[in-house]
């Protein structure tokens, strides 16, 4: 109750400082020269984008990992850049400037909110049986072991993790867990917290996975759909300069096509022709496909620039116009690679329930998977994403994706 009560007076006290101190900054100085109507149009657009922000970087709150104050620059301009153009486009009276200073206000209350929520690290007390023996290894928690059902004297708990499941909790222990519920206590399952804490969904057998609960929602898909093929319209007078001059610098360094093409396993085990910036010379699978390795020596001086910044990605584009891919979703892997991997990690295909993206969960969180165990680890990343499939997500995955290409995260 008191996290509710923190939202909901951050909410309140954040949004009229939003909309009112620009006015009292602004007033003394233009008064209403604007008109009385811009200022007021102004107002309710900086409450309407300091609330979408405040309760979106909420959302993200809940998705795993520890959030950068970096994140909320993007976050903040993505809304009121939004009200700006809803301004523009229904040609309503506003005020520029107050638009600004609410922006600049309502990004500081927001970087402010992430360094004090990551100043507090969550401390959870585990029972050492089953699944939940060692938890203790999970990360960004303050773990203490219980030996006994008892709770340590003077040590703030913000829960108890358990494998709810492991027969060897006996009475004594089931006994504990039901008081300390009755008590208020949160009591996790191991596999929730293991979720929560990785942004990885395990699989290892059927009847630990609701596979139905798993279905991506139809109509998120088609409006999914919609959005992809908005953007790469909108994004062309930016994105299609940018090719060009690609285009030209690797056909200036090194022979052979500007393109390179491979068949990729997509939505429901179909192949499809996938496109990209070629980045390697152009004999790079002549002995055969191969996942690409840190500093591989095939990779041009051009394609480790476009590698690095996902430039080399652009031409798939066309494969999400076409209906192959979308801008976000499991990245697509090479039929060898998959049949190997259905063979060597369980529920592998499953991840093709998805249109598999330009950039997903796994990339921004693990970067590039180079054997099978980096693979296997990568699938639960996609599954997580599967599981979670939602407008929240795949926001927070673009953001991660614009730190990804300045900071080349996970290039090879």
């Amino acid at each position: 109750m008191r996290s509710l009560l923190s939202y909901k007076s951050r909410l309140f006290f954040g949004s009229l400082l939003v909309m009112l101190l620009p006015l009292a900054i602004m007033e003394p100085i233009k008064g209403f020269s604007q008109g009385r109507a811009a200022f007021i149009t102004s107002i309710i657009l900086a409450g309407i984008a300091h609330l979408l922000n405040t309760k979106s970087l909420s959302v993200f709150s809940n998705f795993p990992g520890r959030k950068s104050a970096v994140i909320a620059l993007p976050h903040t301009f993505f809304w009121f850049f939004g009200m700006w153009m809803a301004a523009k486009f229904f040609n309503l009276p506003y005020t520029v400037w107050f638009l600004f200073m609410a922006g600049c206000l309502s990004l500081f209350l927001c970087i402010a909110y992430i360094y004090y929520r990551n100043k507090f690290i969550t401390t959870y007390a585990y029972l050492p049986y089953g699944r939940a023996i060692n938890a203790d290894q999970l990360p960004n928690v303050n773990w203490i072991k219980l030996t006994s059902p008892d709770l340590p004297v003077a040590t703030n708990i913000n829960g108890i993790v358990a494998d709810l499941h492991e027969p060897e909790l006996d009475h004594h222990w089931q006994k504990f867990l039901a008081s300390q519920t009755l008590a208020g206590m949160p009591v996790y399952n191991i596999r929730q917290v293991e979720e929560f804490l990785t942004g990885r969904v395990k699989i290892h057998h059927l009847y630990e996975n609701d596979l139905g609960s798993l279905l991506p929602s139809p109509t998120y898909v088609l409006i999914k759909r919609l959005a992809d093929i908005l953007l790469i319209l909108l994004s062309c007078p930016i994105t299609l300069p940018v090719m060009l001059v690609t285009a030209i610098a690797i056909k200036l360094e090194s022979p052979g096509s500007v393109l390179f093409r491979q068949n990729r396993v997509g939505r429901g085990g179909h192949e499809f022709c996938i496109y990209k910036f070629r980045s390697m010379c152009s004999d790079s699978e002549k002995n055969g496909a191969q996942m690409a390795q840190l500093g591989d020596s095939r990779v041009t001086r051009i394609g480790h620039i476009i590698r690095k910044t996902r430039i080399d990605e652009l031409p798939q584009f066309w494969n999400i116009l076409k209906g192959d891919m979308s801008l976000i979703g499991p990245r697509p892997e090479q039929k060898i690679f998959v049949d190997r991997f259905i063979q060597e990690i369980p529920f592998y295909d499953y991840r093709h329930i998805v249109k598999p993206g330009i950039s997903g969960w796994a990339q921004v969180t693990q970067g590039y998977a180079a054997d099978t165990e980096q693979t296997q680890i990568k699938i639960e990343h996609d599954f997580y994403y599967i599981k979670h499939f939602s407008f929240s997500l795949d926001i927070l995955i673009f953001f991660k994706t614009l730190k990804t290409m300045l900071t080349g995260f996970g290039a090879r």
